[in-house]
């Protein structure tokens, strides 16, 4: 089994910073991409930041220029910079990633983390 253990999440102030991290428990192949998702108190799950095998990036309007997504595919990690923190960015953050296993073209294989709460509140 894999499992996709999160770290960093916790309180923060308004215009602080956090930085999660996700690691994969055991080795996987063929990662196609790395993303955080997020959900906040009465609202549905939306994609934050998404990172593909390439290094290229995609962002919800809502973080460009205060988050930052990057993965090691090596080490099966992926971290989310979280600067200039908001009250609105107050969720439960889920890593994801997609895989195409061992010796496969497509991305057959979809991991999620269990969630990390982040709370931006003064």
């Amino acid at each position: 089994q894999v499992q996709l253990v999160e770290s960093g999440g916790g309180l923060a102030q308004p215009g602080g910073s956090l930085r999660l991290s996700c690691a994969a428990s055991r080795n996987i192949f063929g990662i196609v991409s790395m993303a955080w998702y997020r959900q906040g108190p009465g609202k549905e799950r939306e994609l934050a930041a998404e990172v593909n095998s390439g290094g290229r990036t995609n962002y919800a309007d809502s973080v460009k220029g205060r988050f930052t997504i990057s993965g090691d595919n090596a080490k099966r990690t992926v971290y989310l910079q979280m600067d200039s923190l908001k009250p609105e960015d107050t969720a439960v953050y889920y890593c994801n990633m997609k895989c195409t296993g061992f010796g496969s073209f497509r991305a057959q294989y979809d991991y999620w983390g269990q969630g990390t709460q982040v709370t931006v509140s003064s």
